[in-house]
């Protein structure tokens, strides 16, 4: 039986620690940068264990992995992963659901606020010598006076809804996956996506990416959103129709949009969301500090020793 555990994306910095827990339970780690199925199947052979973030783990690349027995993601999102075809091949798949929360509710509701207050504007028309906060904000509207719309009820959606209410704004929600009475219980309607999309003034997504959500936010549903409206994501690119968003942003339909991924990472140079200057654009940071780093990867190499060490893992995904 293997013990080779294999690290599969470079990006994220490893220190002694985290490997010290893999040797203490008697396991071999390895470092191979695979960023696509043909190097994982190429270099991950013998693995029992893989540690990943943006890689391609699927069917076909388990099918190539005989030894493995378990898959760890560095962070919530298991989209890269094909978690059935792992769980008929025996494949447990774990996660780290909470360690970025409050990174990621924070990166949300700074881009609320950015895009409410106008401040990438006023702070580009002032460096180019424009002192007329007229120019720039007209039409802008108290923070109490707006209707925030949370897709998503986790953690983090949860978290946002909790600053926006303390704020003043007030605060709808919509997650087929969390029943009713436990949103209206934390003190938030509960109402359809429809409704949401419609009635919300800032729109602020916080659900996975699935066959069901994805463009969740299609044309359609831009085009029934309030003028002047807001679009924020900080969960998944594909979530979006990004040529539609860029339309409605251009034409003036939305006022703006704070968008921290995107359907294709890096941005396309081609990307018609560069051009906009009502357009936040972050490199799919939101998850970041050096507490929710030091943590997710900690955590994500002691769940991979607790697999295989045949104990139950903390944060399984099936």
């Amino acid at each position: 039986m293997s013990d080779l555990v294999i690290r599969t994306d470079g990006l994220l910095a490893v220190e002694p620690a985290d490997v010290a827990v893999l040797e203490k339970a008697g396991l071999r780690y390895r470092e191979v940068t695979c960023l696509t199925e043909e190097s994982l199947i190429e270099n991950c052979a013998d693995a029992a264990g893989l540690l990943v973030l943006r890689e391609p783990i699927t069917e076909r690349v388990l099918a190539a992995l005989p030894h493995c027995r378990v898959v760890a993601r560095f962070g919530v999102g298991v989209d890269t992963v094909d978690v059935p075809a792992a769980t008929r091949r025996g494949v447990r798949v774990v996660n780290v659901p909470d360690a970025n929360a409050p990174e990621v509710a924070a990166h949300a509701f700074a881009m609320i606020m950015a895009l409410v207050r106008r401040l990438p504007q006023f702070d580009r028309a002032v460096r180019a010598g424009e002192w007329d906060y007229l120019a720039r904000g007209r039409g802008m509207r108290r923070l109490d006076q707006l209707v925030l719309g949370i897709a998503g009820f986790g953690r983090t959606g949860r978290r946002v809804a909790e600053c926006a209410r303390a704020l003043g704004m007030s605060v709808i929600v919509h997650d087929p996956f969390v029943a009713g009475e436990v949103i209206t219980e934390s003190g938030f309607p509960a109402v359809g996506f429809t409704e949401l999309a419609r009635t919300a003034d800032v729109l602020s997504l916080h659900v996975p990416l699935t066959a069901e959500t994805e463009n969740l936010v299609s044309a359609e549903v831009i085009a029934g959103m309030k003028p002047g409206a807001i679009v924020v994501n900080v969960a998944r690119g594909r979530l979006v129709d990004e040529e539609a968003l860029a339309a409605a942003l251009a034409e003036g339909h939305l006022s703006g949009a704070g968008l921290d991924v995107l359907a294709e990472e890096p941005a396309s140079p081609g990307s018609k969301l560069l051009a906009l200057d009502n357009v936040i654009l972050t490199p799919h940071a939101g998850h970041y500090s050096a507490e929710s780093y030091r943590e997710t990867v900690h955590r994500a190499f002691a769940d991979v020793a607790r697999v295989l060490l045949g104990e139950p893992p903390r944060n399984p995904v099936n």
